[in-house]
């Protein structure tokens, strides 16, 4: 929010300069990203009077003024105002003047010949405007030429930008700053007030009602009925204060709601009340509060006609949508050159149902922006006496009657809050009373009360063995301070926090990490060292299954749910990295997926991974021809995860995955736990997407595989050493259908095989001439070795054996070696 220094000195006692204001407030919790010192825009442009003018000698559109500036001789002054006259009031820079708004500085010259000593301003080499059609006059009764032109226009002044965070609502008005400087400076206060406002009880123009409908998207509601009001361009003061804001002035009627929405952050609305009735067909007029019906529109004050949704919420006269409540007026109703009768809104609206209403129509106003941090409920009568005052003044309008109505929920206007001295020094520590001082020292009662009474609390002390105080909270800071730790932050903020002395743990202790989080390091670490990249996608996703979570109020209907899988988003991650001309990419990520069974929602961790293409394309071992990956090849990848990770994952076949192909698809299962599953893309989706022949994908658990990581066997994993004797393989061939799995061959040898053997390893498959139908040829090669002495064929012949006989009882396998 602009903050004028002139207007806050109106409310506020300030002795310190803009400067050190800046920086009280910025360590004060209000950031001040900006100075605007508008007293250097016209540093030496006086007030000066047109005393003759005449046609420049050389040049059509120039004319040759003698301007009076309060001195002994006048200045010749070539002007090419179109405007300029004589016996005009002007602004006049004289030599030497710097003018920042147009980067020059004046010095004697000549124009076309004609010497010329200063130059008349318009108000945009002023800064004051972004254009402007002429030089500016002044309508004064007794000007004092030569005098400083600044206080006239406002330039006597400095804006600073202040940034109010999201909890300090009161920090969008300068009432609310003025509290705040008065808290940090011991200045008085000096709060405008709206006495001697006079409001009928008749309405001579008709009835007026006020039914709310949803009480608890607006809990209070004021509508006001002024008549003979006479629409006019506001006054400059008003015009200086609202332009210093950053608000356009419009007209008399409409400044002021502006006003007061600056002054106390309550946004009001003005209607034309003849175009409601016109609208109506009834000079009864009962304005409601409701939610939009999908069916109805809106054409708001920025020209737009906007389809209503029933998330908006709408101000109606006679039940006819006329604004959409809290952010923006209609444009059929607003306040025009002939408008004579107003009804003025001023209303309390729920946060929630004004954020969600401007963010379904794309909008964000002044008055939006405050509804939604909350304003304060207690001033919402006295900001409307106060804006009627005005008008009255202004406009020359008389107040015949105000209704009001309140909904269900009303916000309490005393709040209070118990607060321990003990707590307190507990969380603040020790102060800085003094370099020489050894003992330490903390917050004494006196000091708090002060504090807390600068705050606009009331305070209620409780002796015992501790101090406790009752804390009453002031109306205006109701939504900030509710608990007892929200008291303490603000007398750390006002004493100071470099007051309080630094101090550092007693004790420290080393950091370490988690086991899970360790475990998803290593993960980490192992799928990086297979050459997958890490990838991260968003959670949001475009709405499409039954079983998804839906967001509430998503910003984009491609992020409308959360994702129930994560292989989509890296299919088209390799599309995208393929269209850039990037080629196949290896990925992988670590996420969050979440699902909706009924009215039970579940989210586990996951990682998932891509892998694809041909990984040598583009070199010349191949002669420039594909060699896309086989499955086997891919899943070696995973393989070798699993051997760095010391786990021993089984694979079952799996055909039931939509995204996968039906033949080319596995389980996988660690420690009897389903972990997930790996297989090749569909081909349909395959050629949809245009990718390479073999694209492969998997999903694993991963509290499984961290739980794996984290056991504590796996931790406590003991050496075994090195055998220095060579090993003995023998190879075992045989025919087995095709149902039966590799992995449960391996089990049953292994099982078999004793302590003595070492490994089992598949190295020959085969299914075509001289193999019996729906059965194929397997060639496994076992290796023996133990670490004390060289294996015979004595050791090795009976095991050999009991593996045969396991096989042939357990799977009817058909030996050939």
């Amino acid at each position: 929010m602009r903050i004028s220094l002139n207007w806050l000195r109106e409310l506020v006692d300030i002795s310190i300069s803009p400067e050190q204001l800046a920086e009280t407030l910025t360590v004060a919790g209000f950031e001040v990203e900006d100075i605007e010192d508008r007293r250097t825009w016209a540093d030496g442009v006086v007030l000066g009077k047109i005393a003759e003018i005449a046609p420049h000698p050389n040049a059509d559109k120039l004319r040759v003024c003698q301007v009076d500036i309060g001195q002994s001789d006048r200045l010749n002054i070539v002007c090419g105002a179109p405007n300029a006259a004589a016996d005009m009031i002007v602004a006049v820079a004289t030599i030497g003047t710097y003018l920042p708004a147009i980067d020059l500085k004046l010095k004697k010259t000549k124009l076309r010949g004609v010497p010329s000593m200063g130059m008349i301003c318009s108000l945009s080499e002023l800064g004051l405007e972004k254009e402007s059609p002429g030089i500016h006059n002044f309508d004064l009764d007794n000007p004092v030429l030569g005098s400083d032109v600044r206080p006239l226009i406002g330039l006597d002044d400095v804006i600073l930008d202040v940034t109010a965070t999201a909890n300090r609502a009161d920090g969008l008005s300068m009432v609310g700053i003025a509290r705040e400087v008065a808290a940090l400076t011991g200045g008085s206060l000096k709060i405008p007030d709206a006495a001697g406002v006079l409001i009928g009880d008749q309405d001579p123009a008709g009835g007026l009602e006020i039914d709310i409908m949803e009480s608890q998207a607006c809990p209070t509601y004021i509508g006001g009925a002024i008549a003979n009001v006479k629409i006019a361009p506001s006054p400059d003061w008003l015009k200086r204060r609202l332009q210093a804001a950053g608000i356009r002035p419009i007209n008399n009627v409409v400044d002021v709601t502006n006003y007061i929405l600056l002054e106390w952050g309550q946004p009001l609305h003005a209607f034309d009340r003849d175009r409601l009735t016109n609208l109506t067909g009834s000079q009864n007029l009962t304005i409601g509060v409701r939610f939009a019906k999908a069916s109805e529109s809106l054409k708001t004050l920025d020209g737009q006609t906007r389809q209503l949704q029933d998330q908006n919420l709408v101000i109606t006269a006679n039940d006819q949508p006329v604004a959409l409540a809290g952010v923006m007026g209609g444009e059929d109703t607003e306040v025009h050159e002939g408008t004579t009768n107003l009804i003025l809104e001023a209303a309390v609206f729920s946060p929630v149902a004004i954020r969600r209403s401007a963010r379904v129509q794309g909008i964000r106003t002044e008055s939006s922006t405050r509804y939604e941090r909350g304003i304060n409920q207690a001033e919402l009568a006295l900001a409307c006496r106060r804006a009627i005052l005005l008008i009255s003044e202004l406009a020359g309008g008389t107040a015949t009657v105000q209704k009001s109505a309140s909904g269900a929920t009303q916000m309490r206007m005393t709040q209070e809050v118990s607060l321990s001295l003990d707590r307190l020094n507990a969380i603040l520590g020790p102060l800085k009373r003094g370099e020489d001082t050894e003992v330490e020292s903390y917050l004494q009662p006196p000091e708090v009360e002060s504090i807390l009474t600068a705050l606009g609390c009331g305070t209620s002390r409780q002796e015992g063995e501790s101090v406790v105080w009752t804390v009453t909270v002031p109306p205006y800071r109701q939504r900030d301070l509710e608990r007892e730790i929200d008291l303490i932050e603000e007398v750390a903020r006002l004493y100071g926090y470099d007051r309080f002395s630094d101090t550092l743990p007693t004790q420290s202790v080393p950091g370490y990490l988690p086991p899970e989080e360790a475990a998803k390091r290593d993960l980490r670490s192992a799928f990086r060292a297979a050459g997958l990249t890490e990838l991260m996608h968003y959670s949001l996703v475009k709405q499409q299954g039954d079983n998804q979570v839906v967001i509430a109020n998503p910003l984009f209907v491609e992020y409308s749910a959360l994702r129930t899988e994560m292989l989509s988003g890296l299919i088209d991650a390799f599309v995208f990295n393929l269209e850039n001309g990037n080629g196949p990419l290896n990925g992988l990520e670590i996420g969050r997926i979440f699902r909706r069974d009924g009215e039970v929602y579940q989210e586990e961790d996951a990682i998932a991974g891509v892998i694809g293409g041909d990984p040598s394309q583009g070199r010349w071992v191949n002669s420039g021809k594909d060699n896309p990956m086989s499955w086997f090849e891919a899943k070696g990848v995973l393989e070798s995860v699993w051997e760095r990770l010391s786990l021993s994952v089984e694979y079952r076949q799996e055909s039931d995955v939509k995204m996968l192909h039906p033949g080319r698809t596995a389980t996988l299962w660690l420690n009897g736990d389903r972990l997930g599953i790996f297989g090749q893309l569909h081909p349909q989706i395959q050629r949809e997407k245009e990718l390479p022949e073999a694209v492969y994908l998997f999903e694993f658990r991963l509290p499984v595989l961290t739980a794996a990581i984290t056991a504590k066997d796996y931790l406590k994993r003991p050496f075994q050493s090195y055998s220095t004797f060579p090993a003995s393989d023998r190879d075992l061939a045989f025919f087995v259908a095709d149902s039966v799995s590799v992995a449960d061959l391996q089990k049953t040898m292994i099982k078999n095989g004793g302590k003595i053997l070492e490994s089992v390893d598949l190295f020959d498959e085969y299914r075509g001439k001289n193999v019996p139908e729906n059965q194929r040829s397997l060639a496994f090669r076992l290796v023996y070795r133990v670490g004390d002495r060289t294996l015979t064929d004595e050791d090795i012949e009976p095991l050999q054996q009991k593996i045969r006989d396991a096989l042939v009882k357990e799977f009817q396998v058909s030996l050939r070696s």
